[in-house]
């Protein structure tokens, strides 16, 4: 496993377990149990995906102590729209996971007239100590600009999508300056957009003697991008985490870099209908 120094010192494995949209028929326990016998260290969640207490009996169900595991879950809309909501789910996500601290707590979504105080509150949580970090999703770079006018603690993390059809490198060269880590979701596309058949990809893939799949996720490294993937199988796991025994070149990144068409899988955070159905990550 890679790690990244948070700006705050904190080191955050590179490569996460996302357990959002589990199918209700699949043991979700036993993906997280088989996920740590992978390697994964890793593991991201939300408020909003329901699924907070099953992440936490599968830690307990492995072996590993607690320190060694990597949790982030994320506060919804919804509590970021009522009074002292920010704190309660903090609260309800620690007492639903079973454990005494998070190691990195998340706004989910900006949402408009509201997301800024409940980036305050995530600062008021960092310095009580029950989270080792803060951070946020789904924002751009005027977003930033605006959190800085109002902010004591920089955002250690944002996390928005990221992957070969989607690269906004202004976004990701903008806060890497800033020493805050790009955490890709959707890296492989959720298998909407084709990703693992590119002749591209499966060229560079045929090159390094590894599967698409693994070319993208170390593509993102390469990058200094951490990145979240999801799978039940556990093949798949253990396929995605066998990503750290090479590199790609110079070349093959500008080539996959190239490939950028500005397709994605969730809308836009600039789109106001990100705030309204089931399109929270």
């Amino acid at each position: 496993m890679e790690y990244f120094k948070l700006h705050n010192g904190v080191e955050m494995p590179m490569l996460g377990m996302g357990i959002s949209q589990i199918p209700s028929d699949t043991d979700g326990v036993g993906v997280v149990v088989n996920a740590i016998n992978a390697g994964f260290r890793h593991f991201d969640t939300a408020e909003y995906y329901g699924n907070e207490d099953m992440l936490g009996e599968g830690i307990r169900k492995s072996s590993l102590p607690r320190q060694d595991i990597f949790v982030t879950t994320k506060v919804h809309n919804q509590a970021q729209t009522r009074p002292n909501g920010v704190q309660e789910a903090f609260e309800a996500s620690l007492d639903k996971l079973g454990l005494d601290y998070i190691d990195l707590y998340l706004v989910h979504w900006p949402l408009p007239g509201y997301w800024i105080e409940a980036y305050k509150k995530l600062e008021e949580i960092y310095r009580s100590g029950k989270t080792r970090a803060i951070g946020v999703c789904n924002l751009k770079i005027h977003h930033l600009q605006e959190l800085e006018k109002y902010c004591e603690i920089l955002p250690m993390v944002n996390q928005y999508e990221h992957h070969p059809y989607l690269t906004q490198p202004e976004i990701r060269e903008y806060y890497q300056q800033k020493g805050i880590l790009i955490t890709a979701y959707c890296p492989l596309g959720r298998g909407r957009l084709g990703l693992m058949d590119n002749p591209t990809i499966a060229e560079i893939a045929r090159k390094h003697g590894k599967t698409p799949a693994q070319v993208i996720l170390r593509w993102n490294m390469d990058l200094g991008v951490s990145a979240i993937t999801k799978t039940v199988t556990p093949s798949r796991m253990a396929e995605n985490f066998n990503i750290f025994d090479f590199n790609l070149d110079k070349t093959d990144i500008e080539t996959i870099n190239a490939l950028n068409n500005n397709t994605r899988v969730i809308r836009d955070p600039d789109d106001p209908e990100s705030y309204t159905g089931s399109v929270h990550l």
